[in-house]
């Protein structure tokens, strides 16, 4: 599969410039475990501009026993950053929900849900094993009006066994969100088959960085392999990417 891709799509740079928008990094300072604090956000977010990217949604985890963030968390970290006055307006805040009781409660509740645009939630499970609920929980937050986003579908290992999940998501109206990390094999063999796999099957619907640390972003500047994924997926105008606005 790759030697096909490297056929048609010559080694070129890395340049994210066609996506426009990273629409998953944990870029904000001091909530979760990404940017420990805004000079370290400014860093990374330079090291993605330089890539090419020109707009920002972070999605700080809400991991309830982790990550006990809110919208409030979320806007208190965005107007910290954004109180620096070095030209920080092309970054806003969403989130990465991780499914669990708290998620589930928020559903019940009918809580009001971040989104990276128009009702589209980007939602995330253990790598360990799924939810036994998952599928009942992803038509939950669709009758609640929502449009699930599975990030990084390529990394849950578990998968790799019976990849017709993945057409059953596809078929529920799931999005897809795959790292652009996993197409340069930075998480492993299985992860980068699997992100392989997806976009042949013509269900990759989002690109993102999932930026974490300093670590991310070098394997990004070093990332040429994926660039073929990248102009295909481009070339094909599947990618949602583009089309997301602050």
């Amino acid at each position: 599969m790759f030697s096909i891709f490297k056929r048609k799509y010559p080694s070129a740079p890395v340049d994210f410039s066609g996506l426009k928008t990273d629409m998953h990094s944990h870029l904000l300072p001091g909530i979760d475990d990404g940017a420990p604090d805004t000079g370290v956000t400014e860093q990374l977010k330079k090291g993605l501009e330089d890539l090419g990217y020109s707009q920002f949604i972070a999605t700080p985890h809400i991991m309830w026993d982790l990550y006990k963030n809110t919208g409030t968390t979320i806007d208190a970290a965005l107007k910290t950053l954004q109180a620096t006055g070095r030209g920080h307006d092309n970054i806003r805040g969403a989130a990465e929900y991780f499914m669990d009781d708290y998620f589930d409660g928020l559903l019940n509740e009918e809580k009001p849900l971040l989104t990276i645009s128009g009702k589209k939630v980007l939602v995330e499970f253990s790598f360990v094993a799924p939810p036994f609920d998952l599928k009942e929980q992803l038509f939950k937050l669709q009758i609640k009006g929502y449009e699930p986003v599975l990030a990084h579908p390529e990394r849950y290992n578990y998968f790799t066994g019976n990849r017709k999940v993945y057409d059953e998501f596809k078929s529920m109206g799931c999005l897809f969100q795959v790292n652009l990390l996993s197409l340069s094999g930075y998480y492993g063999k299985i992860p980068q088959e699997l992100a392989a796999w997806l976009v042949s099957k013509k269900y990759v619907d989002l690109l993102g960085t999932d930026l974490h640390h300093e670590r991310h972003l070098e394997a990004l500047r070093n990332s040429k392999n994926s660039m073929p994924f990248v102009q295909q997926l481009l070339d094909a105008g599947r990618l949602l990417n583009p089309q997301l606005s602050l």
